[in-house]
């Protein structure tokens, strides 16, 4: 397994530095100029040109992204034009806050979408499978927006069970060791704030997992039945062993490498894509900052985060490998 691994490692090179090229040449190619947006409408020529040979951009392109590769392996995205920060700092900042809206989401997404499907697979063409596949189907094409605000009129404003939006409340104080607000509740036994976290972190996670649950819940259900054809289900049913033997110990195990494959994906797609969500619920995560630097024209930050992105999508297919090796080992030997 570890020399799999390791080949997949080095797979992954080449595909970092196209990432790495598109992103460079993209934010270069789109339409308005960095520094104006820096030194504002009433810049003068002579300002102008003084900080594009400060930042290196009248140097030829290829001359730019060797030296964009260069800061990129010492860990330097740059920094952002509107706060001077460097954006490595603001992402470590914001990172917890979706990793946490995001880990909780696909806790949701999983613990119902993958008993639906099993549910739904094993009642096949009853009233509980139709039920459970118009759940899914709505649950993919109802929107975000929309789901969320219902959600928030209905919880937060009618019945007053629950917070709006934000992670906290002000007056709440909790010490940062982490940046996940549960777990330093947790770990400075603070449980005010630990309940506090909680009620702010439902609706959004709960939100943000109905389109990863239903497409859960359809793909658990496709998979089974395509199992539940095979021959050796057949001869394990002949043995006379229960339904529930059946499907627990033969047919789940072979039929979860393409849940294992939707669950990876839908994590990197809510972990960089969280952008209505957060929004809505002023989640202050990096889907919200992505979507006030392209409104202030953050080149820096909208193209740091852009290859953040691919790598997240990268090592959540690393993962993906990795489980699919582990569930079944022939795999090792392709």
């Amino acid at each position: 397994m570890f020399k799999f691994l390791v080949r997949r490692l080095l797979s992954l090179i080449p595909v970092l530095v196209g990432i790495s090229l598109l992103v460079f040449l993209f934010i270069h190619f789109i339409p308005g100029d960095p520094i104006w947006v820096m030194l504002g409408d009433f810049a003068t020529e002579e300002s102008v040109a003084e900080l594009r040979q400060d930042l290196g951009l009248d140097e030829p392109l290829h001359v730019q992204y060797v030296k964009y590769v260069g800061r990129l392996l010492q860990g330097d995205l740059g920094e952002s034009i509107h706060t001077r920060n460097p954006i490595t700092s603001d992402l470590a900042t914001r990172l917890p806050a979706s990793l946490e809206l995001a880990i909780t989401a696909m806790l949701i997404a999983s613990l119902i979408g993958i008993p639906a499907g099993v549910i739904s697979a094993m009642n096949h063409r009853s009233l509980i499978d139709s039920l459970s596949m118009v759940g899914a189907l709505i649950g993919v094409s109802l929107p975000i927006y929309v789901l969320g605000l219902f959600a928030i009129w209905i919880f937060a404003v009618q019945l007053g069970w629950l917070p709006p939006g934000g992670r906290l409340s002000p007056d709440i104080e909790l010490e940062r060791i982490t940046g996940f607000h549960v777990l330093d509740s947790i770990v400075t036994r603070n449980w005010t704030a630990l309940g506090d976290s909680l009620k702010h972190l439902t609706i959004p996670s709960i939100v943000l997992a109905t389109v990863p649950m239903a497409i859960i819940a359809r793909i658990t259900r496709a998979s089974l039945l395509e199992v539940f054809s095979q021959d050796f289900v057949r001869t394990a049913r002949s043995k006379g062993l229960r339904e529930r033997s059946v499907v627990t110990r033969h047919v789940l195990k072979n039929a979860m490498l393409p849940v294992i494959t939707v669950i990876g994906i839908q994590f990197g797609v809510i972990l960089s894509g969280a952008v209505l969500t957060e929004t809505i619920f002023s989640w202050p995560g990096i889907g919200r900052w992505v979507y006030e630097a392209i409104q202030k024209r953050d080149y820096p930050v909208v193209q740091g985060m852009t290859l953040f992105i691919g790598v997240v999508f990268l090592l959540s297919s690393l993962v993906v490998d990795a489980l699919y090796v582990w569930l079944d080992p022939r795999i090792r030997y392709e």
